[in-house]
């Protein structure tokens, strides 16, 4: 499963995975190869920016909490300029208010509901005129209501297909010329999915959420297979237990609880090791894409 419930683990830092199969001279991203290689403690030791013409400009979705907002903070981190899509505005503006202090590239948080058909144009429009245009899309946000199959929610099953489906497709769409005018240049063009676990894994009592993942998985499969020929990298990157928000609204009181003790038997992931992965998926050199990554915690199997 793709996040859970219940108390917030511990403090802790993942350590940045070194990339020594990729050299940053060569890579089309050296900068978030270079800044990761380079740790002290688990920390950076300098923030180091991506080389001109190498300074991609990333959207991602979801980027209010949990693996949205680490992913912008780490493609932050490397010198990328991010725009932040979300619906909870104060959110946004707080995160950006944080990369601005503390990153190199231009931050543009931006409100926006994903499942609108009309309203993710108008945020593209706004990402281009504010950023230029845009290489790296990580689309992220996601919603997850679980409860056995005869007790489910028909909005809830209606609110996971609207955002984790409709929504997803509504980013893709919105940003595919760009990626598709920057595969041409032929440098990095990526369309990152964020998937779950639960799109190829048997979960009981979570089935409308894991079908929504698996059309996920065959649609970036499907979307690789159209895009890739014309240089976009779309990949898929496959989360396990991961300590976040996400759940908390679930309607089923069992279900929550549930997930909070399957988080508390596990030792889950911390939505930074997701956001890791995802930057060593997109610091690949152009012509290498890591097209699917599960990324599970060790207990989980």
């Amino acid at each position: 499963m793709s996040s859970t419930v219940g108390p917030a683990p511990g403090p802790r830092e993942p350590a940045r995975w070194p990339r020594h199969s990729y050299d940053p001279l060569s890579c089309g991203r050296c900068g978030l190869v270079e800044s990761a290689r380079r740790t002290h403690g688990g920390r950076h030791d300098t923030h180091l920016p991506f080389p001109p013409p190498h300074r991609p400009v990333a959207v991602v979705t979801g980027a209010s909490s949990g693996i949205g907002a680490a992913t912008a903070r780490r493609l932050a981190d490397g010198g990328a300029r991010v725009a932040l899509l979300g619906r909870r505005e104060d959110r946004l503006e707080a995160l950006a208010g944080e990369l601005r202090r503390a990153a190199p590239g231009a931050v543009l948080p931006v409100a926006v509901d994903l499942t609108d058909t009309r309203a993710v144009p108008e945020a593209a429009r706004a990402v281009a005129g504010a950023l230029g245009a845009v290489d790296l899309v990580v689309a992220n946000a996601g919603v997850m209501l679980g409860a056995p199959f005869e007790r489910g929610r028909a909005d809830e099953w209606d609110r996971m297909i609207d955002v984790n489906l409709r929504g997803l497709l509504h980013t893709s769409r919105a940003f595919a010329d760009d990626l598709l005018a920057a595969g041409a240049r032929g440098g990095p063009a990526d369309l990152v999915h964020v998937g779950s676990v639960g799109g190829h894994a048997l979960f009981p009592d979570w089935s409308v959420y894991c079908a929504t993942k698996a059309a996920v998985a065959h649609l970036t499969r499907n979307l690789r297979a159209e895009l890739g020929p014309r240089g976009v990298r779309v990949k898929n990157i496959e989360p396990g237990v991961t300590g976040t928000e996400l759940g908390a609204d679930m309607q089923d009181l069992g279900m929550r609880e549930a997930l909070s003790r399957l988080r508390s038997g596990l030792g889950p992931l911390a939505a930074e090791d997701v956001a890791e992965a995802i930057a060593f998926a997109v610091s690949a050199p152009p012509h290498v894409n890591v097209a699917e990554m599960v990324v599970v915690p060790v207990r989980q199997g």
